[in-house]
């Protein structure tokens, strides 16, 4: 005789889904409002320990910085439930990224275009595992505004790969960038490969918006 259920409950299907950025773009802020159970945090405070080794430029206010990871999760529908890592910004703590992103189905690079330089890591590192990802521009409120295309440009990236705009503070607009991963992933049509050159300033307007990628 065949055993039965114990409940109707559907299985979870479960997702690792990694939150990148540079230092201050807004990787913990994220994880924090979207997360529907209570986010952990590996913050520290800035000392001067740190002078030298974080740039704290456009970011002036910032007094906290991630030092190993950042947790939270989201259950989208009665199905899917998407665990999110932040990883840590700086470069001196890239040692951590492979097994962070050990298991992952994708990854969010948050942009800010105060210090866009700061994806090129990200960028890179994705690109080179291959992993699929979405650009999200952070629109912080004292950051300049650019056309979306222009950050493309700057940032070399495929015209396959997703970028939007987004308000890490905002639940709606973080559920947003999530959707559009997952949606692109099914697709196919997340960003996984490789630029082709490097450049500082958009095609359309000439503006400088980067520091050019050494």
């Amino acid at each position: 005789m065949g055993s039965a259920r114990s409940d109707d409950r559907p299985v979870l299907a479960a997702h690792k889904i990694l939150i990148a950025g540079g230092f201050g773009s807004g990787k913990t802020t994220l994880v924090g409002a979207i997360s529907e159970v209570r986010p952990l945090r590996t913050e520290e405070m800035l000392t001067t320990a740190s002078v030298g080794l974080d740039d704290v430029s456009g970011v002036d206010g910032k007094t906290t910085t991630t030092v190993a990871l950042d947790f939270g999760r989201i259950t989208f529908g009665a199905r899917v439930v998407l665990y999110l890592f932040g990883l840590p910004g700086q470069e001196r703590f890239s040692f951590m990224w492979d097994e962070l992103s050990y298991g992952a189905l994708g990854a969010v690079i948050l942009a800010d275009v105060r210090r866009l330089s700061d994806c090129f890591p990200s960028v890179d590192y994705f690109e080179r595992r291959r992993l699929p990802f979405v650009v999200a521009i952070n629109c912080f409120d004292s950051a300049p505004r650019y056309d979306p295309e222009e950050v493309r440009v700057a940032l070399d990236l495929a015209p396959g790969v997703p970028l939007v705009l987004c308000d890490a503070r905002q639940v709606a607009s973080v559920k947003q960038v999530l959707i559009t991963l997952v949606e692109a992933i099914a697709a196919g049509h997340a960003g996984d490969g490789s630029r082709t050159a490097t450049t500082a300033t958009t095609a359309t307007t000439g503006r400088t918006i980067v520091a050019p990628r050494t």
